[in-house]
């Protein structure tokens, strides 16, 4: 793939990822195995609250053809075939979920050294339309993020972003939900060496007035051990370490306390990957 300015969803990125991803209050185990024929089949359960679900998926790649197929706890049957690069820079996703009739689309995926773009289509009647765009290169980048509902002719969706990529150091700037919310974002890495990292996101609502800020912040004590931490301006305060026992098993432990009631229950999730 050629590098430049990427899709419009990895604007921020970086930071949402440092912020949010693998944090989780849930209970969840997953284990993973191989086929033969190669294909792989990895079952997953989760327990959130008092309810328990689970999902079966298998992924089976051919060249530059992936397909995945997921079952989940309710017999919906999702589906995505991937065709990786039938043209230089060209990605195909066809995805459908079964039994919801209307779920079926086509998205196709373009970057290019000063351009990346997705588009997607419905496959229903009257379906709705989605395009994103972004131009630039891998320092600066500017994009837009559409929706269209043929249905009702109106747009559904209409977001813009700007991106900022300087040796260790991401910013991003965001407007979304309609103009509505302002998000600007930071990313520092601080040591490559440790995977040591610093990173922030402000949000500000127009209409309500309302404003969120996160911090956050993760270490590597040694290859195998990560932590992360993280804090917004309500109180609550996060905190996950992920080890790996071998490279195919990781071990994640996620705690969460509101500071504003400390009287309260922190909440604990576990997750467990095995890769045999």
């Amino acid at each position: 793939m050629v590098k430049g300015p990427g899709l419009y969803s990895e604007i921020g990125k970086k930071a949402r990822d440092l912020l949010y991803k693998d944090y989780q209050n849930d209970h969840k185990f997953t284990i993973t195995t191989y086929t033969s024929t190669g294909a792989e089949i990895t079952s997953t359960g989760f327990k959130k609250g008092e309810v328990y679900l689970a999902d079966v998926s298998t992924k089976l790649k051919n060249k530059n053809i992936t397909t995945d197929v997921k079952v989940d706890t309710y017999s919906n049957l999702f589906t995505t075939i991937t065709v990786d690069e039938p043209a230089p820079g060209l990605k195909t996703i066809f995805s459908f979920i079964f039994p919801d009739q209307k779920s079926g689309k086509v998205e196709l995926q373009y970057q290019h050294e000063n351009a990346g773009i997705s588009t997607s289509i419905g496959l229903t009647a009257k379906p709705i339309i989605n395009f994103s765009g972004v131009v630039g290169n891998n320092v600066v980048s500017i994009g837009a993020d559409l929706s269209f509902d043929t249905a009702s002719g109106n747009l559904t969706k209409y977001n813009a972003g700007l991106n900022f990529t300087h040796s260790d150091l991401i910013a991003s700037l965001a407007l979304n939900d309609k103009g509505e919310t302002l998000y600007a974002s930071y990313y520092h890495t601080v040591s490559p060496l440790t995977n040591t990292a610093v990173g922030a996101e402000f949000s500000h609502g127009f209409s309500s007035n309302e404003n969120k800020l996160t911090i956050g912040t993760q270490h590597a004590l040694d290859p195998l051990t990560l932590v992360k931490a993280r804090v917004n301006n309500y109180g609550r305060a996060t905190a996950l370490i992920q080890h790996d026992w071998t490279p195919k098993t990781r071990f994640s432990l996620v705690g969460e306390v509101d500071t504003g009631a400390i009287d309260k229950s922190a909440k604990i999730g576990l997750a467990l990957a095995l890769k045999p």
